[in-house]
């Protein structure tokens, strides 16, 4: 029995350690700018630049003049961007002069040679899909009275997209629902951390938490994007969209390119150019129709499921302290907007209050930057949820996306201390 077990391991080795090399190579010599706007114009500059040249990938664009727009750029365009800021007369600094490292360095700490316990200990690393899926299962064999776990819909890439409600236990068909999805961008790995910490302290930490069970029901989808999401692990670290693929379009080379932002996708002002691109090859690709993913399909139909028992849509992105309220395509408010705010206040005061971490709140157009056809607005817009959010969740790491493992714990506790909050309001006021 031993050599089986040493020979898991040293597989297991083999192919994780394939996987990084890979990883690290596809960005070797990519490099990182911080770029700062000085006024308004420079902004509009900054942002109009963003939009029309899609080899540049801004993991941060700035709304402010005072904030730091963060740019990733491949070996062959640096060049050709270091001209284009020096025209509009904006500052730069490269930060980072070959990011390979760093993906090699956060994947030599994630690594491990042994099979996962489960339940799955949150603070140890970063999990794969399979495995996340897999926790969810042993949960519901733990707990059969009060955690179940459904297979609502499949990716295109047929990984099965599985729900987790969690209850009280009182069989009660008729409750309320809190919905909390993550991972719809495919390289924010510390929001599906974040699903599973949420199952944690309702599951397992439950006698100091039953109080936001007696009246509601929590619905998890912890990974939307799975295929983007297994794509990130595997081969490009910072990818963002879908996999399924755009026929009759490519890119730069004659490349195909693929994958929509599911998060530019559902049926609410879908298609607004501001908002969203109707370039396939764009990061912010809003699909060839509404609801042309599977995943964003699955979000939708779980949305329909709880329709008039949905009392708050919590959707979890990376990175920025923010939470953010509809509308995301105007700067104008939806009715029930400052009981939204209400909700996000009592988040951000029990974080301050706490940890002292400082979040930004309100409407996504003004705070953020504007999007169309998002699903925090199709929830309110479409499904008529009262409560809909989304939290831009702390920055870690060198550029935001990539926190390493030791800074996860820190993160998700954190955060769970606004949700906790927000859903205490939301539980008293609805």
């Amino acid at each position: 029995m031993w050599w089986r077990n040493n020979y898991f391991k040293i597989l297991v080795v083999v192919l994780i350690g394939a996987t990084f090399v890979r990883s690290y190579e596809l960005y070797k010599n990519y490099k990182v700018y911080d770029v700062y706007a000085e006024d308004e114009n420079q902004l509009r500059s900054l942002y109009k630049l963003s939009k029309e040249n899609r080899k540049y990938d801004f993991l941060n664009l700035a709304r402010r003049p005072e904030d730091t727009s963060k740019v990733l750029i491949a070996p062959e365009m640096n060049g050709e961007l270091r001209s284009a800021l020096e025209m509009l007369q904006l500052n730069f600094t490269l930060i980072h002069d070959d990011i390979s490292q760093l993906i090699l360095k956060e994947r030599q700490e994630n690594l491990r040679n042994t099979p996962p316990q489960y339940p799955l200990d949150v603070f140890e690393r970063y999990y794969r899909h399979d495995e996340i899926n897999e926790h969810m299962e042993v949960l519901a064999k733990l707990y059969p009275s009060r955690v179940y776990v459904k297979t609502f819909g499949w990716s295109y890439e047929r990984r099965p997209l599985k729900v987790m409600t969690i209850t009280n236990g009182d069989k009660r068909n008729d409750k309320k629902v809190i919905f909390v999805d993550a991972a719809m961008h495919a390289r924010e790995w510390i929001t599906p951390a974040m699903t599973l910490h949420i199952m944690s302290e309702l599951i397992l930490n439950y006698e100091n938490n039953k109080h936001l069970l007696d009246e509601y029901d929590w619905v998890i989808l912890p990974v939307v994007n799975a295929d983007g999401y297994e794509y990130s692990h595997e081969e490009y670290r910072y990818w963002r969209k879908t996999r399924r693929p755009n026929p009759n379009h490519v890119g730069e080379g004659d490349e195909e390119c693929y994958g929509t932002d599911p998060n530019r996708n559902f049926d609410h002002y879908w298609g607004w150019e501001e908002g969203a691109s109707p370039d396939p090859c764009d990061e912010t690709y809003h699909g060839e129709k509404a609801f042309s993913e599977p995943e964003t399909q699955v979000v939708r139909d779980i949305m329909r499921t709880y329709r008039g028992r949905l009392m708050w849509y919590l959707t979890l992105h990376s990175y920025g302290n923010y939470i953010l309220l509809p509308w995301g395509h105007t700067n104008e408010l939806p009715e029930n907007y400052f009981a939204m705010m209400d909700v996000a206040d009592a988040g951000a005061m029990a974080i301050v209050m706490s940890t002292g971490g400082i979040y930004t709140y309100g409407n996504t157009y003004k705070v953020m930057y504007p999007t169309s056809g998002d699903s925090a607005d199709y929830a309110v817009g479409a499904i008529n949820v009262p409560i809909s959010t989304c939290i831009e969740m702390p920055a870690g790491g060198f550029l935001g996306f990539d926190p390493p493992v030791r800074q996860i714990e820190q993160i998700v506790v954190e955060t769970w201390i606004g949700i906790r909050a927000m859903a205490e309001v939301v539980v008293d006021k609805y």
